[in-house]
């Protein structure tokens, strides 16, 4: 077995996954796509859930890093950043993995999505082992941002922000096409996260709201 096979297979996984989630994504649609037997996955990968977590590690590897380096830049010069100073700092980490691969800004962002989107822990945990430090920053720098939000309301903010992202990415194209037939505008990926994040970060960033209160019943008997 060759490293380009092993390429071969990540580059139909990513497409599949993206596109059907994980779970519904089979083997044999992997190795059909990819033009490879079976053997080859359980060679290469040893099971679906590392093969999955490798897909991801082609992203997280590229996007890790340089998050992390925007992250500490952005508190060495801002004592308390903005909220979208805090999101800017994810647009050269997502751009750059337009670079690496075609289309790869929407396809991670995807596979993203459907990691939290689907029941598969084992992915939530491998990004929390070895990727956790980066994490860990970026809620750090939102807390910077956001004094005022404690932390499960961070929580809530940042899933309703990925769900936001996910959903933008995904219909990045359609987006496109819309933009350019009824508007006139010519949109690239980059555009679209530029708009996007003013939007998310306005909404990670507002106070929170106060929570319904039960209304007394009334007797009317």
């Amino acid at each position: 077995m060759s490293i380009t096979t092993k390429t071969e297979i990540l580059d139909a996984a990513e497409v599949l996954f993206a596109e059907h989630g994980f779970a519904d994504t089979s083997l044999r649609a992997i190795t059909t796509k990819a033009n490879v037997n079976l053997a080859s996955v359980n060679y290469h990968f040893g099971s679906k859930k590392m093969l999955i977590q490798e897909v991801l590690k082609r992203y997280l590897d590229i996007l890790a890093p340089v998050l992390e380096n925007q992250l500490i830049d952005l508190t060495q010069r801002v004592k308390q950043p903005t909220m979208d100073q805090v999101f800017d700092s994810l647009v050269a980490p997502l751009l750059l993995l337009n670079k690496s691969r075609k289309n790869g800004t929407a396809i991670f962002v995807q596979l993203l999505g459907r990691g939290y989107s689907e029941s598969q822990g084992h992915l939530r945990k491998y990004i929390q082992n070895y990727y956790g430090s980066v994490l860990k920053r970026f809620v750090h720098t939102v807390h910077l941002a956001a004094p005022h939000l404690d932390d499960s309301e961070i929580f809530w903010r940042l899933h309703f922000a990925i769900g936001t992202f996910v959903f933008t990415m995904a219909s990045s194209k359609a987006l496109s096409e819309i933009a350019d037939a009824d508007y006139q505008q010519q949109v690239s990926i980059e555009d679209i996260i530029h708009r996007l994040i003013p939007y998310i970060a306005a909404g990670t960033m507002c106070n929170p709201l106060q929570m319904p209160t039960a209304q007394p019943k009334l007797d009317i008997a």
